[in-house]
């Protein structure tokens, strides 16, 4: 495998996808994806301008308020997305190749999350028959018949980043679409493909024009997107810095935004769990998209006087994972995406010592590996909570052990961040597991595993963002709540 038989399939990599069919850029200007386990080029991109967001604004508009789509029953918009699922499902190989290609995901890893691409919209095609768009309600003051009505929110910018781009695509195209909106899906200049993959589905079903707009940018003209007067609803998954940006834009003229964005999230080890237990949970769970996942537990908490006996089990499991190309099954973890990150990495790896943590294993780049942008799994001992690299995210394979006098120490030391989008507590005991994730401020709790359930709902507290993905709560983001009052029931409704 290589990155020329990767790209083979992508036909219209110098065109955008914009009201129904591919359509030539507006400038020659293009993007370069690298390959970050052996630095050559991948694939070179059209890469959108300020004319190209105009064109796809318009196709959406044209779609969301003079096409079929808003005015077509839920049942008829879920036949499209069950067919969009299932040559997504057909493709996931295809889709798994490319992304660990693009971004140096395991390629193991990706073939067991692609399949799930395709599922995302059969499930959302699923609430077509469940969710309560239009539910009777009988009012208290005046008329004789309610309805609390839920109706397609219009235009809608998903905006993705490059580490998970096939799934957190679907998580928001997937729900915009059976609520009605019509979707620009703007993709990341840094890992782009799938989102050429999900182009040529929605083209071979016949979804109608305009309903959905793929193009790829980079942050200033991704801005202009945000600002357009033309895009109801902003969906943004991406950095926290990022994120404040684009929720100041839409709250300045009122636009609807959900934000995904960064989490600092706490493994909180209580005092009954084995440490072994914990050390081979975190090797596990750290080398997963080499550490470049928002919800990845970055913070270890545990008591004090077992600090010791948990850093040199962390240190040895770390030790072994073997580091090195992502389409060698052999391999527990690839490269960080692009030059950038490691240089990110590698500077907090600096920083962390400067203030006086202690290097237990890692830190460096492996000496056998001389092409691709490879960092070892890294663990920093005695960490104390006010230091930068337990303060900020790293997006990495870093993890921070800190220590902790007892029990509430460490829930206040979990909940001491700006950050509150995931947590895991280690214990036998589930009652006591469910006391202290009720204590903690995140969007969600893990026990004795890193875990997250986008069927339920994922999302943050604090500053890992607003709103909610995942679940019959990811579809409300894109409906407005709209109250009815009539002096009669209809004799026939939607």
């Amino acid at each position: 495998m290589n990155a020329k038989t990767a790209s083979i399939a992508l036909e219209h990599v110098d065109s955008f996808f914009i009201g129904g069919d591919w359509a030539r850029p507006s400038t020659g200007a293009r993007i370069d994806v690298i390959t970050p386990s052996t630095e050559d080029l991948l694939v070179r991109v059209a890469e959108a301008q300020s004319p190209d967001v105009d064109r796809a604004v318009a196709a959406a508009r044209q779609a969301f308020d003079r096409g079929p789509w808003p005015r077509m029953s839920h049942a008829q918009r879920a036949g499209y997305l069950r067919e969009i699922g299932r040559r997504l499902t057909a493709r996931a190989d295809e889709l798994a190749d490319l992304w660990t290609a693009e971004m140096g995901i395991l390629r193991t890893a990706a073939g067991a999350m692609t399949g799930a691409v395709g599922w995302v919209y059969d499930y959302y095609a699923s609430l077509a028959a469940t969710f309560p768009f239009e539910e009777p309600r009988t009012p208290g003051m005046g008329g004789k018949f309610g309805l609390l009505v839920r109706e397609p929110v219009g235009v809608a910018a998903a905006i993705i980043p490059w580490n998970v781009p096939a799934l957190l695509a679907a998580w928001k195209v997937a729900p915009a679409l059976l609520a009605g909106c019509a979707v620009i899906l703007k993709l990341s200049p840094e890992a782009p493909t799938s989102g050429y993959v999900l182009a040529e589905v929605a083209r071979e079903v016949g979804l109608p024009s305009g309903v959905l707009n793929v193009l790829t940018a980079d942050r200033q003209v991704s801005e202009m997107l945000v600002r357009h007067p033309g895009v109801d609803k902003v969906s943004f998954t991406g950095s926290s810095a990022a994120g404040k940006k684009i929720g100041a834009i839409c709250g300045g003229r009122i636009a609807r935004c959900t934000l995904e964005l960064g989490g600092k999230s706490a493994a909180v080890v209580l005092d009954d769990y084995d440490l072994e237990a914990v050390a081979q949970t975190m090797a596990a769970a750290t080398p997963s998209i080499t550490g470049q996942v928002c919800a990845a537990l970055t913070r270890v908490i545990v008591s004090r006087h077992r600090h010791d006996r948990l850093v040199d089990a962390l240190a040895a499991r770390f030790a072994a994972i073997r580091v090195g190309d992502p389409f060698d099954a052999a391999t527990e973890m690839g490269p960080l995406a692009m030059a950038r990150q490691r240089d990110r990495v590698e500077g907090y790896v600096v920083k962390g010592l400067n203030e006086g943590a202690r290097l237990v294993t890692g830190g460096h780049r492996p000496a056998h590996l001389h092409r691709g942008y490879y960092i070892e799994p890294t663990v920093f001992a005695n960490v104390r909570n006010d230091m930068t690299i337990a303060r900020e995210e790293i997006f990495g394979p870093v993890i921070s052990v800190i220590p902790a006098e007892d029990e509430a120490e460490a829930v206040t030391l979990a909940n001491d961040s700006d950050f509150g989008l995931n947590a895991s507590i280690f214990t036998n005991d589930a009652d006591r597991a469910y006391e202290v994730a009720r204590r903690l401020r995140s969007g969600t709790i893990g026990h004795n595993h890193v875990r997250s359930d986008f069927t339920i709902a994922f999302g943050g507290f604090k500053q890992s963002g607003i709103g909610r993905e995942g679940g019959a709560e990811g579809l409300l983001p894109y409906l407005e709540a709209k109250t009815v009052i009539l002096e009669a029931e209809p004799s026939r409704r939607r």
